[in-house]
């Protein structure tokens, strides 16, 4: 019996440059020079993604739980969320890390109300990406990184169901993975204070397909700080043991990043 709930999440994506999958981190904003800098550089980036959740979950035992919200009602089921990136840049050589902790809670309806009338859904969520990247344009005012990572999930979600034969019965179940990632990330510099990022990684390990794609229009508003908006997907489909998580999260990301 396939059962309907509504659900939120709050993740992440932000800046000039991001990249690695699933999680994929920022790369430092543009500038304007033609020289390859041989002292490390670093960026921290806090940002908020605005993402809806949509696609199939389920537990062991359970039937599958069909799920399908926009990113409009995130404020009515988010709990927590936190959201950082770091980059390191060396030369043509980078190092990024990004970490996510989402908490949230949902409500829902099961279709034919046969073994519950509905149910209310607490998911706990972190990932955490650690990837290297190398830059394969040489003196130049834009960015082109090829990038490779590790991304690990950790997935915990609870049921409750209520009404019906089903009514206070409560499920939960939980899962742990890595996977390997690829892709490239970059940035064009349309001035010396605006430009536009992007990023597409692939790959898959413990879950069958792991990807993360997204595009963004940032601003410096100095040398040490500077802004982006813009829109990013993820996807992953992990289903092992009878754990079941293939969703789709899709929203507008906004963030702030700082250099030293």
């Amino acid at each position: 019996m396939n059962k309907h709930i509504t659900l939120c999440l709050a993740c992440a994506m932000l800046h000039a440059g991001s990249a690695a999958a699933a999680d994929a981190a920022p790369q430092p904003a543009p500038v304007m020079d033609s020289t390859v800098s041989n002292e490390w550089k670093f960026s921290v980036s806090p940002y908020f993604w605005a993402a809806g959740l949509s696609g199939k979950v389920s537990h062991r035992r359970l039937p599958v739980i069909d799920i399908d919200a926009s990113f409009d009602k995130i404020f009515d089921n988010l709990d927590f969320a936190a959201m950082l990136m770091g980059d390191a840049r060396k030369d043509r050589y980078s190092i990024f890390g990004d970490l996510i902790y989402v908490k949230l809670g949902a409500q829902g309806d099961t279709p034919r109300g046969i073994l519950a009338s509905s149910a209310d859904v607490k998911s706990e969520s972190f990932t955490g990406l650690i990837g290297m990247g190398y830059s394969v344009l040489d003196k130049s005012a834009h960015d082109l990184d090829v990038v490779a990572g590790l991304r690990v999930w950790s997935v915990d979600t609870d049921i409750t169901f209520k009404g019906a034969l089903a009514n206070g019965r409560k499920d939960s179940d939980s899962a742990t993975w890595v996977d390997l990632l690829v892709g490239v990330r970059g940035n064009y510099a349309f001035s010396p204070k605006a430009y536009l990022t992007g990023w597409g990684m692939v790959g898959a390990g413990g879950a069958q397909a792991d990807w993360d794609v997204g595009v963004g229009i940032g601003y410096n508003f100095s040398k040490m700080i500077s802004g982006t908006i813009g829109y990013r997907a993820m996807g992953v489909d992990y289903d092992r043991n009878g754990f079941k998580y293939d969703a789709v999260l899709q929203g507008p990301i906004a963030g702030l990043t700082i250099r030293f």
